[in-house]
């Protein structure tokens, strides 16, 4: 069984917005690059499809944009490459190496799960919330930006029970962000 990691940038305060943090260094983009390389497919759900299909997508000339750095290249072709499924009930056909992903949402992740692999990374805050409230995500994987946002969507935001976890990695940023990966204590669900 593959694990189902769900990786994402946040506030000290909990905010997730895709802006709300640090911008991307060289080191934070070197550190995403590889936890998608770590993983065999990408789960999202369609807020966060859309969005990361605007920046990350191969334009059709084959050229990156001129706003990209040298070392966005790498996260760009690994996360344009990535298999992908999309939770959504509004779209009826995806594309970007992508499968839709409709009807019953544990039974689905939990197929993907089955597959044998190195791991699914989920991102977003919506689904997330949805699978964490499943008992389906098996690692959380944060990187904390030392910044108070003090608005915005939030890390897991409405949770029916608490989750307790475990740390099993941790990560210092020369820019006083925090990677921080935990997995769910199992004995005490």
């Amino acid at each position: 069984m593959r694990p189902l990691r769900y990786a994402i940038n946040v506030t000290l305060d909990g905010c997730c917005h895709h802006e709300a943090g640090l911008a991307p260094d060289e080191e934070s983009m070197r550190y995403w690059t590889d936890a998608l390389a770590a993983a065999d497919a990408l789960l999202y759900g369609r807020v966060t499809y859309e969005m990361m299909a605007s920046a990350w997508r191969r334009p059709a000339t084959g050229a990156w944009p001129d706003w990209m750095q040298e070392w966005d290249i790498p996260f760009a072709e690994t996360i344009d490459r990535a298999e992908k499924h999309v939770v959504s009930a509004t779209l009826d056909r995806v594309d970007w190496n992508a499968e839709l992903l409709q009807g019953d949402l544990e039974q689905g992740v939990q197929r993907l799960k089955q597959e044998p692999g190195r791991g699914l990374l989920v991102g977003g805050v919506t689904l997330p919330a949805a699978l964490a409230d499943l008992g389906l995500i098996d690692e959380y994987v944060l990187v904390v930006h030392p910044i108070v946002a003090g608005h915005g969507p939030r890390l897991l935001e409405g949770l029916r029970e608490r989750v307790p976890l475990e740390l099993i990695e941790r990560h210092d940023f020369r820019s006083g962000a925090v990677a921080v990966r935990y997995r769910p204590v199992t004995s005490a669900r």
